[in-house]
């Protein structure tokens, strides 16, 4: 970085330098140098700014210029040839007026361009790629739904994602450090299977304050799905014509169908909030609330299904206890016990 900044001290020296010995006639060396520095010094400047701005407005930005200096040399042509001769007045202030108009407008389309940023290749469709959102990489589940190969077209993680779980990763809160170093960690292993293609890019957008935003910003631009697990992006996307692939529906689409009257079986976890209640839950996290098992706690059972819920929560499943089932389940135990007394 010091040697950076050396080549920029230098660089505004030279043009000092230069302007002061080469400085054209009516102007005094003093006067051309420091003018000299000065532009050097907004180069400078413009050279930070540039760095927030995306590649495809700088596209646009250049195509505005080179139209507007275009139209500005026919405009002085047209000018000089109605007043017969040169009017370099008009003629500048013309240039300057389009040339900022050619910039302004060029950059504010840049965006609608396909060309640039890297993002598509001859193989990927602008509707295949998906942006992964910061939730989703830290949950995990997204390196094992690309690993089965369910996960078709490219995966784009922006530069301000990475910016955010880089900030996670190195945050003081243990939880959430370790959180990001996990995160990171999940990417890592999407980069090194061979059938996802994952590409990094470097757009930004330093006017849209929020991450969720500037996801949604990216998506819109460049026609892409929003992959997250996070319900208020969801929403937010949705309205504003996103298309989102939640992981949570995912996973709630692929939780196995029952229905009434099917025959389950079930391990009874735990008391449930009603009278002689148990609790049990399937491979897949779904509550299954069974009457009459409270005495089956710590028991394998089958049970009947009576009900089957789908919630904002998920699904939740209802069943009663066979009693025979229970009868046969308790009598284990003591058999168990006459056999070690006998023994």
């Amino acid at each position: 970085m010091t040697s950076v900044w050396l080549i920029r001290i230098a660089a505004v020296l030279t043009l000092g330098i230069c302007g002061y010995f080469l400085h054209p006639a009516n102007v005094t060396p003093a006067a051309c140098s420091a003018g000299a520095a000065l532009l050097g010094a907004l180069a400078i400047g413009a050279e930070f700014q540039l760095k927030h701005i995306s590649f495809k407005r700088l596209v646009g930005a250049s195509i505005g210029i080179t139209a507007a200096v275009f139209v500005a040399v026919l405009a002085s042509f047209v000018l000089a040839q109605m007043r017969g001769g040169g009017v370099p007045l008009a003629s500048a202030a013309i240039a300057v007026v389009l040339v900022y108009w050619g910039a302004v407008l060029g950059a504010r389309n840049g965006e609608s361009l396909t060309v640039g940023a890297g993002l598509h290749d001859a193989h990927t469709s602008p509707s295949d790629d998906k942006v992964l959102d910061t939730s989703v990489i830290i949950d995990g589940r997204i390196a094992d739904i690309a690993e089965t190969g369910f996960l078709d077209g490219g995966v784009v993680i922006p530069q301000f994602v990475l910016r955010e779980l880089q900030m996670v990763a190195d945050s003081s809160d243990s939880m959430k450090r370790n959180r990001g170093r996990r995160g990171l960690d999940v990417l890592a292993r999407i980069q090194k299977m061979g059938r996802v293609k994952v590409r990094i890019v470097e757009d930004d957008y330093p006017h849209v304050p929020e991450v969720d935003l500037k996801l949604i910003e990216f998506a819109t631009i460049y026609g892409a799905k929003i992959v997250t697990n996070d319900f208020n992006l969801n929403k937010v996307a949705q309205l504003r014509g996103v298309k989102v692939l939640n992981i949570n529906d995912l996973a709630n689409a692929l939780k196995p169908i029952v229905l009434p009257g099917e025959v389950m079986r079930v391990f009874i976890l735990k008391e449930g909030k009603e009278y002689n209640q148990g609790v049990a839950y399937l491979d897949d996290g779904t509550m299954v609330v069974v009457d009459n098992a409270k005495k089956m706690i710590s028991k394998t059972i089958d049970i009947t299904v009576t009900t089957v819920l789908q919630t904002t929560a998920g699904k939740m499943i209802f069943g009663k206890l066979d009693e025979r089932t229970a009868a046969v389940a308790a009598e284990r135990p003591a058999r168990r016990e006459q056999s070690a007394g006998a023994g």
